[in-house]
């Protein structure tokens, strides 16, 4: 008789780690839209006046630390329209940019409809564009290499120093921003491992889980991959190591796009029937995708808690910040105090609980015990909306998405260009957006591939070696990429799934590309 086997298992019982969410402080920023501010009467303008009030003391700040000890001696205008021409002087006020082949409401209203509107542009960037720089008094064109170097957009707030050329534009030799602001939880004493796919994370760390773009219902669904995801997520799936692994997970965050646009056809047989006493055309929306998103919901939130925020496919408003889903969409799944409906964007404060671990010494029966002390993240996480909207204003290269989302963090605002290509609510008194906090993980979902980043204070202040990791989190549906963070040495780590014979998107796969049934990169 043949010997089989033995099913390798773990050497001991996996026990999942905890973490908690912690209460929100005063400078934790709030995307919910309360009663007060439920309102769309008020102009869009003063949006862009509450944002300069709220950064024009840390560019100022900032400015003067700079440009104080210049031989030339800059004076401070207080207004745009103030500049005095020949003379050496820094003004501190809003970016707009006049681009032509930026979307004009104006211009859609006035063409004419029987003609059918160009596809939308995947760029805005030409070199016709102009930089202005604008405050309460006026505006003023911005000309030098400096400023096409900057990479600017829409909405940021900026110190420029120059001097007004006897054209009247305003020519610009150095610009400041904001830079980072102070970060929004303690600093980790001796977390100095920051690699992406690097080994040196303990066996006891907790990890926080990302994923984006599951895209259920669409025309090809990724089915067997979402599967896999689950079985690996509850620990059903792969070997030890790999149990091991999502056995450190401690909570999952699902960034947008769970859902599939619904896509229509061309009008059917069924359609062409005449109606009955003029009624419209029936519906044709299926619920299944909101049933099978309901059922993986179940199982995840039945092993660890979940996050689901909406994105730009998903059935929720399109203006930002986007509300989060009801409970009552995700049947049974909802009934779990571990499911969180999140806004996007989201703040999350992450506490680890402190843990004990053993481990067994060679030649004894005694262990040792490795406390990991408590430790508390800040993460931003966002849909992908902005940084893809930034993406249009900007050429690539040199500009790249994981650049654009570290320029969000030096400009203290994660959506600059709301509203003007972003659509926002009009608020009155406060910008959400702006970030009086730098987060340690910013995640940002829907993009196209996978990319990280450390981005860290440029100064030399006392925060210096202080960095916030950025982690750009691909289309599952697409890619089958899962995302590991690693939130006590803020590294990060990739799954990969992948059904052989079949991309992530259900098509098949390009010969010589044969992925394995689950593999970690």
């Amino acid at each position: 008789m043949a010997n089989l086997d033995l099913i390798p298992t773990p050497s001991c019982p996996l026990v999942r780690p905890t973490s908690t969410v912690v209460p929100p402080t005063e400078m934790t920023p709030s995307f919910l839209i309360d009663a007060k501010n439920k309102s769309y009467k008020h102009q869009y303008a003063n949006i862009y006046f509450t944002r300069l009030i709220m950064l024009r003391n840390a560019v100022e700040k900032r400015a003067k630390a700079r440009w104080d000890g210049l031989q030339s001696e800059p004076f401070h205008v207080a207004r745009v329209l103030d500049v005095v021409k020949s003379q050496l002087c820094w003004v501190i006020g809003t970016v707009y940019m006049d681009m032509p082949l930026k979307p004009n409401v104006l211009e859609d209203i006035g063409r004419d409809h029987s003609i059918p509107a160009p596809p939308p542009r995947e760029k805005f960037y030409c070199d016709e564009d102009s930089v202005m720089l604008e405050d309460e008094s006026g505006r003023i064109t911005l000309v030098g290499d400096r400023v096409s170097e900057e990479r600017l957009v829409t909405g940021v707030i900026v110190a420029a120093l120059g001097m007004e050329t006897p054209t009247g534009d305003f020519e610009v030799v150095d610009m400041c921003t904001a830079g980072l602001a102070s970060f929004a939880e303690e600093e980790i004493l001796g977390s100095d491992a920051m690699d992406v796919d690097v080994n040196s994370s303990s066996t006891q760390d907790e990890y926080v889980a990302v994923i984006s773009g599951l895209s259920i219902g669409s025309p090809s669904p990724a089915d067997a991959q979402i599967q896999m995801l689950v079985e690996y997520l509850t620990g059903e799936a792969g070997g030890p190591e790999d149990q091991q692994l999502a056995s450190q997970i401690t909570r999952l965050i699902i960034a947008g796009n769970s859902l599939s646009l619904a896509e229509y056809g061309e009008e059917g047989e069924e359609e062409k029937r005449p109606r009955k006493f003029g009624a419209s055309a029936q519906a044709n929306f299926s619920p299944h995708p909101n049933l099978a998103l309901s059922a993986h919901l179940q199982d995840l939130t039945s092993a660890l808690p979940v996050h689901i925020l909406p994105g730009a496919d998903d059935p929720s408003g399109i203006i930002l910040p986007q509300q989060p889903f009801p409970r009552a969409m995700f049947g049974e799944a909802a009934a779990f105090e571990s499911f969180h409906c999140e806004s996007n964007p989201a703040w999350l404060r992450v506490k680890c609980d402190e843990t004990e671990s053993s481990i067994p010494n060679e030649g004894q029966t005694s262990s040792s015990q490795s406390n990991h002390p408590p430790v508390t993240r800040s993460l931003l996480v966002t849909s992908g909306q902005p940084v893809l909207d930034m993406y249009k204003y900007l050429p690539t290269p040199p500009s790249s998405l994981v650049s654009i989302a570290a320029s969000t963090l030096r400009w203290r605002h994660v959506a600059p260009t709301a509203p003007d290509t972003l659509w926002c609510h009009p608020y009155r008194d406060r910008d959400p957006f702006v970030l009086r906090e730098t987060p340690d993980i910013y995640l940002v979902g829907g993009v196209p591939q996978f990319g990280t980043e450390l981005v860290g204070s440029e100064d030399g202040s006392g925060r210096a070696g202080r960095c916030c990791r950025i982690v750009l989190v691909p289309s599952f549906s697409q890619t089958g990429v899962l995302v590991l963070v690693n939130l006590r040495t803020l590294e990060v780590r990739r799954v990969d799934f992948g059904v052989e014979g079949l991309s992530a998107g259900g098509g098949e796969q390009p010969s010589g590309e044969d992925g394995d049934a689950m593999a970690e990169g």
